[in-house]
């Protein structure tokens, strides 16, 4: 075994923070790039890496594909990811995605048209971004010219937020909602 030096050491370890961060297969030229090494240097690190996933209880590989190396997961705990994955993740909502849900479950149903001259603003992203989410769907079609569609929220709306019914939805203040409206019509143009 050799006498490590300090840069020696950090390369390593900037390197599986590199192939663990991209997720996917890094060419080693651009490793030996980032650490500053040669890309002989850098091989035999790598190299080093792969023995000890192989040779330690641990539950990643380090594969190279076509001179270029990525982490993975190694085949005997596939079930374990595959548990995870199934359950799937709570959706991240942002801001504007939380004004346009709080408009569709306090206004439902309502079209988009409708978010829209609520908001002051276009609503697309945010109506299809909750429809992906599946946070609000599509409950029929207004009668009216053009017949757009109608939103509304679903079951997964009611789980998210822990509610067991839309009349659980915290009711908006009177005085809150006499200042919503004066700041509305204070932006319509006369």
């Amino acid at each position: 075994m050799s006498i490590r030096t300090d840069k020696t050491d950090n390369a390593k370890a900037a390197l599986e923070a590199i192939l663990f961060a991209m997720g996917e297969s890094v060419e080693l030229i651009k490793l030996a790039q980032a650490v500053g090494l040669s890309e002989l240097k850098t091989k035999e690190l790598l190299d080093e890496i792969r023995q000890e996933c192989d040779q330690e209880d641990r539950g990643i590989r380090l594969l190279e594909l076509n001179g270029s190396y990525q982490f993975c997961t190694k085949k005997e705990y596939f079930d374990c990811l595959i548990t995870i994955a199934k359950t799937g993740k709570k959706p991240s909502l942002t801001d504007v995605m939380i004004e346009t849900l709080a408009i569709v479950a306090y206004r439902q149903p309502i079209t988009k048209g409708e978010i829209e001259a609520i908001r002051g603003v276009k609503s697309d992203h945010a109506v299809n971004k909750l429809i992906e989410y599946d946070l609000v769907q599509e409950l029929g079609r207004l009668d009216a010219p053009g017949r757009p569609i109608l939103l509304g929220t679903t079951e997964v709306f009611l789980r998210y937020f822990g509610l067991d019914s839309m009349e659980e939805l915290p009711e908006l203040s009177p005085v809150l909602l006499e200042d919503f409206k004066a700041e509305a019509e204070a932006e319509i143009p006369i």
